[in-house]
């Protein structure tokens, strides 16, 4: 066994007391704790906002999925299911359109009839109660499709009518008036007489304004129309 010898031993007690003196300088620095508390409750409020935006997430495809159920009708279709797009009906409702006998009656909301005949069209109110129009002469002085309207006062209300010509089925009459649109009631014999008639009423409210009246056929194609004259 070999023995240090007393250099070796003056060295080590040299360095050991080099490494003493160092030790004392070397002073540790107090803790942080105040900067640590805020860095962790930072930490904290980010993993929360995190877990909040990841449970909105979550909820997010049910909420779109019941906002689906309301999207109009043009929206994308589901899988395996054919694409579908809304037509136009082919033929109006059949509450507008009365085919008539010869001089049935038709009873109108405020009490004016009127009854068709194989001459002309005749219709009675409470002021007047006879009153007639021919088409005879009419269909053969108009070879192309006509409309034609009259007016009458009754009560609070106007009591609309006319005849048309053409050979055609007609399907509906727009009145346009002030008040906006209305759909006229068409009434006509069995067959193809080549005419008919048409009835509405709008509410007694100073004077008439009637801007149009719109014949169609039965397909829903304009046929023709009138402009009435401005009182």
């Amino acid at each position: 066994m070999s023995r240090t010898s007393p250099q070796h031993r003056r060295e080590a007690e040299r360095l050991h007391d080099v490494l003493a003196v160092a030790a004392d300088t070397l002073k540790p620095s107090p803790v942080p704790l105040a900067a640590i508390v805020r860095v962790g409750r930072a930490r904290r409020r980010r993993r929360t906002v995190g877990l909040v935006i990841g449970c909105g997430l979550l909820l997010a495809p049910p909420a779109v999925a019941g906002f689906g159920v309301a999207l109009p009708d043009h929206a994308p279709p589901a899988p395996g299911q054919a694409a579908t797009r809304p037509t136009p009906p082919d033929t109006f409702d059949p509450v507008v359109f009365r085919v008539v006998a010869p001089g049935e009656r038709v009873r109108t909301g405020t009490g004016p009839e009127l009854w068709l005949t194989e001459k002309g069209l005749h219709r009675s109110t409470p002021g007047t109660p006879d009153q007639y129009q021919a088409v005879g002469d009419r269909a053969r002085e108009h070879p192309r499709p006509t409309v034609g309207m009259t007016a009458d006062t009754v009560g609070d209300r106007y009591f609309l009518s006319g005849l048309y010509t053409g050979d055609l089925r007609a399907g509906r009459v727009i009145v346009e008036s002030a008040g906006g649109p209305l759909t006229a009631t068409v009434v006509r014999l069995p067959g193809t007489p080549g005419w008919g008639a048409w009835y509405a009423e709008l509410p007694l409210r100073g004077s008439l304004a009637v801007h149009r009246v719109t014949l169609y056929d039965e397909r829903g194609r304009e046929v023709t129309s009138l402009r009435p004259a401005s009182p």
